[in-house]
């Protein structure tokens, strides 16, 4: 048996999210199994670094399966990319030891969301962006994202539906970048809970609007209250950029 990992890339716009669903939508998982299932007649359980929601998107989600199938590894790529529709593509394939899982073996996780404050929407961008032609205030809004950096509980950053052993969480890095008309929000970390990303986002336009100081963000550190944090941005902004091991 051999373990392959892949690195793939996905628009998310058309698909319910990459997990399979017991409903039958359309989903990265079931394409991609779909796909193998095809070449190698197996039924193969893959494993992602991350399951994006809904309408997210993925320059750099890795995901990993064990296959008993001959195909040299470099050939995954051009074999697979034959088998799905353009929406999404395999970047790249390789052969790695049965213990990795690329969601336990992940060491952080790179996340970027886009908010674009042109007075009319960008009919170029509205996949991938959040049009907020909102009056913002960049410095505090930075000033708030600051505080995010390193170990907290992010419980009220947290959306409900989700079971996991801690809410303890690590962010290297939170950067807020303007180019041109455009916000970058850009977060690395160790790990993610449930619409954590969009909570993040959608409290800093909170701030950055003047509905809120961003001492908000150190308090909700604190007492870990959702109800005090902003509205959840929508999915279409976020895109997974990278998986680091």
């Amino acid at each position: 048996m051999t373990t392959v990992k892949l690195t793939i890339a996905y628009e998310g716009t058309d698909f319910c999210g990459f997990q399979r669903q017991a409903q039958g939508e359309r989903t990265v998982q079931a394409e991609l199994e779909k796909a193998l299932q095809r070449l190698t007649g197996e039924v193969p359980k893959l494993i992602a670094a991350g399951r994006t929601d809904a309408g997210v998107h993925a320059k750099g989600q890795v995901v990993s399966f064990t296959t008993a199938a001959r195909i040299p590894v470099e050939r995954w790529p051009a074999a697979l990319n034959a088998n799905l529709p353009p929406d999404l593509i395999v970047w790249q394939a390789e052969a790695v030891p049965a213990t990795f899982h690329a969601r336990y073996s992940a060491k952080t996780k790179t996340y970027q969301y886009i908010v674009s404050r042109r007075r009319w929407p960008d009919p170029f961008l509205r996949r991938f962006s959040y049009h907020y032609p909102h009056p913002l205030d960049v410095a505090k809004l930075r000033t708030a994202a600051a505080a995010l950096v390193g170990e907290h509980d992010f419980k009220g950053f947290a959306a409900a539906g989700s079971a996991v052993a801690t809410t303890v969480r690590r962010l290297d890095r939170v950067v807020v970048e303007e180019e041109a008309e455009e916000l970058f929000f850009t977060l690395r970390g160790n790990g993610f809970l449930y619409k954590m990303v969009r909570n993040i986002v959608g409290t800093l336009l909170l701030i950055g609007s003047g509905k809120a100081e961003p001492a908000l963000v150190e308090e909700i550190l604190a007492h870990g209250d959702r109800r005090a944090a902003g509205p959840t941005a929508p999915p279409h902004g976020l895109t997974l950029l990278s998986v680091e091991y």
